[in-house]
């Protein structure tokens, strides 16, 4: 029950102190403790019929009174419901952001990480790019060799034979007497012995040229290979770390616009608990209004009521004054009558 109280700050309850309006029994307690500050409000002419109307009045306004606390425990009540909603709704939005900002936070980590892979990859490429050049260089001096290279007979004989061959007829030459005809065939021989060997070694002297270079081709194009996987692992870690960051950006925006609907749902519930916190102001004053019509009544009967006592006590004393003046014998009870009447003071 909402709780008027006769001295009610209303500024204080309008920033969300709230009262308990009293319950019966506390009503009677705040009425005789309000009765002197109402009894000179009575007129002492009030006709003793007149209670009968007054009645009427104050059952009327116990039911305005009962009818007014009701309705300020239904504002109370819905009150009490939206700010708990508000509660839920703050607890619930500040929560989400919560997230929101975890979400953006392991986002920007990716990024960072995403932007070294990136570094890594332009460094990278530079450095294949250098050993792809270098590959093409390499292999145009390669195609220059191959090129100039002279056709081999397969007819012709092998250095290691032509050399052999050499060797035997210098021998002869050497150990044998020969006939004069026969010695210059054989140093005719020898000499186009000696011009095929020196022909064959530059042949072989080219292919081994040819062999180096080749070799070099296949250092160069492993390395340039080398730096081009490197190139991928890291583009591809990159990518992973990019699609890692747009998933948690995305998981964001969508707890993003539950906080927002969140705080959405706060502000309308904030809103309406306001406005019954407002209604429920308007009724606790509309109460206060009212019970101060109802002590004022109450205590008009009681003064009302008081009167007629006091004057049916007078005439009781007037009665025993005028039979103690006749000499009648008087009971103990009548001269307290007469004392409380002023009589004997």
């Amino acid at each position: 029950m909402v709780k008027v109280c006769r001295d009610f700050d209303f500024g204080a309850c309008e920033q969300n102190e709230w009262y308990i309006m009293a319950e019966p029994g506390e009503q009677n307690q705040q009425l005789e403790s309000s009765e002197e500050t109402v009894t000179n409000e009575v007129s002492a002419e009030t006709p003793v019929e007149g209670l009968a109307e007054t009645s009427e009045n104050l059952e009327e306004l116990e039911q305005k009174r009962i009818a007014i606390n009701d309705d300020a425990e239904k504002h109370k009540k819905l009150r009490d419901d939206l700010n708990k909603q508000t509660r839920e709704w703050i607890s619930k939005r500040d929560d989400l952001n919560g997230q929101v900002r975890e979400l953006v936070e392991e986002a920007g980590k990716h990024r960072t990480q995403r932007d070294e892979f990136n570094q890594k990859v332009k460094e990278s490429k530079v450095v294949r790019d250098e050993l792809n050049q270098k590959v093409a260089q390499i292999k145009k001096e390669y195609d220059v060799l191959k090129k100039d290279q002279p056709a081999q007979d397969k007819n012709q004989p092998s250095l290691r034979q032509l050399k052999k061959e050499f060797s035997d007829l210098e021998t002869r030459q050497q150990t044998q007497v020969l006939k004069k005809k026969e010695e210059e065939t054989l140093v005719k021989r020898l000499k186009e012995i000696n011009d095929m060997i020196i022909e064959a070694e530059k042949v072989q002297e080219q292919f081994g040229d040819i062999r180096e270079k080749s070799g070099e081709l296949k250092v160069a194009r492993d390395d340039a290979e080398k730096y081009h996987k490197i190139v991928s692992e890291y583009a591809e870690k990159a990518q992973l770390e990019h699609d890692t960051m747009i998933q948690l950006y995305k998981q964001a925006d969508v707890l993003r616009k539950q906080a927002d609907e969140a705080q959405a749902r706060f502000v309308e519930c904030k809103k309406a608990a306001d406005e019954e916190h407002k209604k429920l102001i308007e009724q606790i004053k509309s109460y206060h209004e009212t019970d101060k019509d109802f002590l004022a009544i109450k205590n008009k009967q009681k003064a009302v009521k008081k009167r007629k006592i006091d004057a049916e006590s007078k005439k009781a004393a007037d009665d025993i004054f005028t039979r103690f003046k006749n000499g009648d014998k008087l009971s103990t009870e009548d001269l307290m009558v007469l004392q409380k009447s002023g009589y004997l003071s």
